[in-house]
């Protein structure tokens, strides 16, 4: 029988921080990615990860972007737009020593269409029944976030497909309950 996880808590799967629990803010609406999809989706990204400039948009619990730091990349930016969920942020950054790691307060949609510097990995799991996902999606491809061959990371509500750049090649994806995950690839418009 598994042992039951703490409440507002998430462990680090795998890298440097191997086991250690990431505590995230009691803010509604927040769900972190379960340890599950987390661990295939690293799978999949096991290739690239490492030395990697990685952007967790729509952060919330941090998870994503923190698994990315343990497990090698150079440098992570976590965006968020709660207060509460950033100051949170702030405190596990610290609490990791994650010094590779950057907490910004900011709307995302806002902050996407500001000036950019490329990334090699995106994650994207934005609040469900929102419809975030394609303004985001255009606004990474548009403003020059995304690195030539970056991958992007899709999380959404089951059923709900994204809806990709022609420049996008979907790689991978899975559903996990009510939740639809997907990994893309970007490549280079001529």
């Amino acid at each position: 029988m598994k042992p039951r996880q703490a409440v507002n808590q998430v462990r680090i799967i795998a890298g440097t921080w191997r086991g250690r629990r990431l505590s995230f803010a009691p803010v509604p609406g927040l769900r972190p990615t379960p340890d599950r999809v987390r661990e295939t989706l690293f799978n999949w990204l096991a290739p690239v990860i490492h030395g990697a400039r990685c952007l967790d948009l729509y952060a919330g619990s941090g998870a994503l972007g923190l698994e990315a730091a343990s497990r090698g990349a150079r440098e992570v930016v976590l965006v968020d737009n709660d207060p509460q969920v950033v100051a949170e942020l702030e405190r596990q950054r610290e609490f990791f020593g994650a010094h590779q790691v950057r907490v910004v307060r900011a709307d995302v949609r806002q902050w996407l269409a500001g000036p950019a510097s490329p990334f090699d990995i995106v994650f994207l799991d934005p609040p469900f029944c929102r419809q975030l996902l394609s303004p985001c999606i255009q606004g990474l491809e548009e403003h020059g976030w995304l690195s030539d061959k970056a991958r992007i990371y899709l999380e959404a509500e089951k059923g709900l497909a994204p809806q990709l750049p022609e420049n996008w090649e979907l790689l991978r994806s899975k559903v996990a309950g009510q939740v639809g995950y997907h990994l893309a690839a970007r490549t280079p418009v001529n």
